[in-house]
Formats: C-alpha cells, structure tokens, sequence
C-alpha cells in the first residue's frame, strides 16, 4: 500500500512539474514619443527610447498574444508609436505575417498610434 501512495505521489509531482513550466518570453519595447515627450514616453524604459522587459509564457503563442497585448497606447499625447519584438527561450517570435513587429498585428493601431497633439 505504501509503494501505491508513493508511486501516486511521484507521479503527480511529475505531472504538475511539466506542465507548470514556463519560458522566458523576452519583450522588447522601442517607443517614439510626440515631440517635446520623450523624457515621460521613456520613462518606462528608465529614460531610454528601447529596453527589454522579461516575462514567463507557456509557450511562443503566449508569448506572441503577450507581445501584440504589450502594443496598447493609453498615452496618446506622449507616445507616438511603439514597436514590440519578441522572443521566447532565446527564439525569436514572429507576428502572424512573419515580421518581428509584434503592433503590426494590434488591432488598435490605427486608434492608438501617430495621435500626437499638433
């Protein structure tokens, strides 16, 4: 009986175990910000116009729905465009027509982008 509860216990252990896993989904942000913005558009890249922002996905699918999520622009006035490449375990991740930029796909682009007050 002892050997059935360990044996169970094991292999349960090793089923959650793999599929728990997750991988390292890299987002890389390049924003360009309305003019005179720049300071408060890349203050989420501590001040740079590009930085790389890691997260955990299950896999290169979560990681592209995460990219194409990252493209959202709430600050219309401050940032003028973003482009978010993408790579997962160290591959990169294509946007569904093969390209790197991950906002090609966004479907707010045209809502969200190229908005900058005159």
């Amino acid at each position: 009986m002892k050997r059935i509860v360990i044996s169970l216990s094991c292999l349960l252990l090793l089923a959650t175990s793999a599929t728990s896993y997750a991988g390292k989904c890299d987002l890389n942000y390049t924003r360009t910000a309305c003019a005179g913005q720049e300071a408060t558009s890349f203050n989420k890249c501590d001040g740079k116009a590009s930085c790389t922002k890691t997260i955990d996905a299950a896999s290169a699918d979560a990681c592209r729905t995460k990219a194409v999520a990252a493209c959202a622009n709430v600050r219309l006035d401050i940032t003028k465009s973003k482009i978010i490449s993408a790579t997962f375990d160290g591959k990169p991740v294509l946007n569904k027509a093969g390209a790197a930029d991950h906002c090609l796909d966004y479907a707010e682009r045209a809502s969200e982008f190229n908005h900058c007050s005159k």
